[in-house]
């Protein structure tokens, strides 16, 4: 067993090499210009080119005009789509690009396992199925979610790989990746200085962190 690790809301190159050097799976452009981490195309495709082989570069929409992700594809060229906002499923697959899908768990509709395993279900075709703390923001709150939540999404078999999302950071990851055995973990507020500026000594923090609860798992 391996969590695999995403570090999202990435605006400056110094912050994508303390990631990849931690070891990061994947890094994560936020395109929705209501979000403090927000990043334009021709600034994130110049950082794009500065990630390396085997590290996946994420674009993470809410609720996006058909030709804003269309400028994102033809530019900055990701490897992964992320949808944060309503997004149907049309709405996600329409690209022929793979897909996460996030759900704010917690919201009107989502606040029970048995509303929250339902609403996922619809989205098979993703990659993986976030999840995230509801918030008016659309993520990066830094406010973590009852994780018994996930109870419905764990029991389902048909459920596609959990991205655990939602004020993660050194100190309760571990305890969450025991718990919960994420596919990956989706980290922004949680290794910052301030919005969209990262610290290389909490991201290596983070990483100390995941592996532990990787080989307590694998001790078991």
């Amino acid at each position: 067993m391996r969590t695999r690790v995403k570090i999202c809301g990435l605006t400056r190159e110094a912050d994508i090499a303390s990631a990849v050097q931690a070891g990061a799976d994947a890094i994560g452009f936020v395109f929705y210009p209501g979000s403090k981490r927000y990043i334009a195309p021709q600034q994130a495709a110049r950082l794009r080119r500065t990630v390396p082989a085997f590290v996946d570069v994420v674009a993470l929409f809410v609720n996006p005009d058909p030709a804003q992700v269309q400028a994102v594809l033809e530019q900055v060229g990701p490897d992964l789509l992320q949808f944060h906002g309503d997004e149907s499923p049309h709405e996600c697959a329409r690209y022929g690009m793979r897909f996460m899908r996030a759900f704010r768990a917690g919201a009107p509709g989502l606040d029970t396992p048995e509303s929250l395993a339902a609403a996922c279900r619809p989205y098979g075709e993703a990659a993986g199925w976030l999840f995230d703390s509801y918030s008016t923001g659309y993520g990066g709150s830094g406010q973590a979610f009852d994780h018994n939540l996930l109870a419905g999404v764990r029991a389902d078999a048909a459920a596609r790989p959990v991205i655990l999302s939602g004020g993660l950071n050194a100190v309760n990851i571990e305890p969450a990746i025991e718990a919960i055995r994420p596919w990956a973990v989706d980290v922004s507020s949680g290794v910052e200085t301030a919005p969209g500026q990262k610290s290389p000594d909490k991201i290596r923090a983070l990483f100390d962190a995941v592996h532990g609860a990787d080989g307590r798992l694998r001790g078991q």
